[in-house]
């Protein structure tokens, strides 16, 4: 069977499989054989569970051949964050600093995707336990659209994997935009649902307070159905009346020369959409925006520090020297600083959502700039690549990546964040403003 699936979306795979055109078994051979050309060169995947994804796709076929309907997901192949548990299979977290743990049950999630009929096609790469550092021993994944520059992280080999065409779908995990910058990066959709919505029993922690998981895929309405098995609701796209009001976060739209490039890109396009009656844009300024990042920050380092603890003890060599810097930072913010980051994003949670009263989404860059060689080092300020993205998690806010075009082939993301709980209704709004951009906004990588 050739390639011809490869980008195909949910609706045209299940189209494909109830007219008999293709299996779910050779849709999964085509994933695997285009992973296995692809690998290494993206370093996308820890373990592709190629045997696993095979009697998966069995079932999916013979249910197929008897009339029976798994669920939204039958026979979709689903690729997951490798510090997700799939029961039989290893979790090894990005790290050296154990042997890879095989999971003896599935996490709450990859159960609700069995559930849903989804098979489960491998585990992707990440930033080591998620956190900012690739492990030199397993690197980076690299960019579909340009191998020589970064996926993004921590996400990155989920989105990579989907925008590769090697999956439709993949699950990540973000705690201060690692969906997001990866998607954005890669040129696909990536979501960070309403803080909660996801279970994450099964998931390995990076700061439970801070934590989510949520769905990636190369379309909002894929991302849609995602979600609403990941989270057992319905995620119902309504389509808003147009024009869409957005409030443009001029504090996350950066004037330095390193974001120029992309700040001007965004602009340009939401000007023609403004001009074009399908949008209007207002201008919105958030009280303590501008101390977002650093407070969150303040919860996530004491956070991971006390969830490594004892691991850092036994085996600091195992880490990325990285990684286990900022680990030992951990003990730096005492009790005072984090109890005061709590306090002020109490206050945020409120000032984002007031900010949202008369407006359907808030938007502004994904990321400050399109995807660099390496995963930069995580700093504050208008260059940081979690510039726009933390303050989501700070608050809980539902918050996705959507592509916006290019610049010199690389893709560029605009971020859209919704009300607490709004998830649906941001879905929704995001399917308009893709459909107001057509094929234009859409970048697929070229042939690898």
């Amino acid at each position: 069977m050739t390639e011809a699936t490869a980008f195909l979306g949910i609706s045209a795979l299940g189209a494909g499989y109830r007219e008999g055109r293709f299996t779910p078994r050779e849709v999964v051979e085509t994933a695997l054989a285009r992973l296995d050309r692809l690998e290494p060169r993206l370093n996308a995947f820890a373990d592709p569970m190629a045997d696993a994804a095979r009697a998966d796709a069995d079932r999916a076929t013979a249910a197929l051949a008897k009339g029976q309907e798994l669920g939204p997901l039958h026979g979709i192949p689903v690729a997951v964050k490798d510090l997700i548990e799939v029961k039989g299979a290893p979790t090894g977290y990005g790290t050296k600093v154990e042997p890879p743990h095989v999971a003896t049950e599935d996490a709450a999630l990859v159960a609700r995707l069995r559930a849903a009929g989804a098979v489960i096609l491998g585990k992707t790469n990440l930033l080591e336990y998620a956190y900012g550092v690739a492990h030199p021993e397993i690197g980076q994944t690299n960019n579909p659209h340009d191998p020589t520059r970064t996926a993004g992280g921590s996400s990155g080999g989920s989105a990579a994997a989907v925008a590769a065409g090697i999956v439709p779908l993949a699950v990540g995990t973000d705690t201060g935009g690692s969906i997001r910058i990866p998607a954005a990066y890669c040129g696909i959709v990536g979501m960070k649902p309403s803080f909660g919505l996801v279970p994450l029993e099964g998931v390995f922690p990076l700061a439970q307070s801070l934590d989510h998981a949520g769905p990636l895929a190369r379309s909002v309405a894929d991302a849609a159905i995602l979600l609403s098995c990941l989270a057992d609701r319905p995620m119902p796209l309504d389509r808003p009346v147009r024009p869409l009001r957005l409030g443009l976060i001029g504090a996350h739209v950066s004037r330095t020369e390193l974001g120029n490039a992309v700040s001007s890109h965004v602009e340009t396009w939401l000007d023609r959409l403004r001009r074009d009656g399908l949008i209007e844009l207002v201008a919105v300024e958030i009280a303590g925006l501008e101390q977002a990042n650093a407070d969150l920050m303040a919860l996530l380092v004491p956070e991971a520090a006390l969830i490594h603890a004892e691991r850092l003890a036994r085996n600091p060599g195992g880490y990325a020297p990285g990684t286990r810097a900022q680990l030992e930072a951990g003990g730096s913010v005492t009790a005072m600083d984090y109890l005061r980051a709590k306090a002020r994003q109490t206050r945020l949670t409120a000032a984002v959502e007031a900010a949202l009263d008369g407006l359907d989404a808030l938007i502004s860059p994904s990321v400050p700039f399109v995807a660099p060689v390496e995963d930069p080092v995580i700093v504050d300020g208008a260059d940081s690549e979690m510039l726009a993205s933390g303050f989501a998690n700070l608050t809980g806010h539902p918050s996705l990546s959507l592509p916006f075009g290019a610049i010199d082939g690389l893709p560029v993301g605009v971020q859209l964040t919704g009300r607490l709980g709004g998830d649906a209704r941001l879905l929704s709004v995001a399917a308009q403003l893709q459909d107001f951009l057509g094929p234009g906004c859409a970048v697929q990588p070229t042939p690898l």
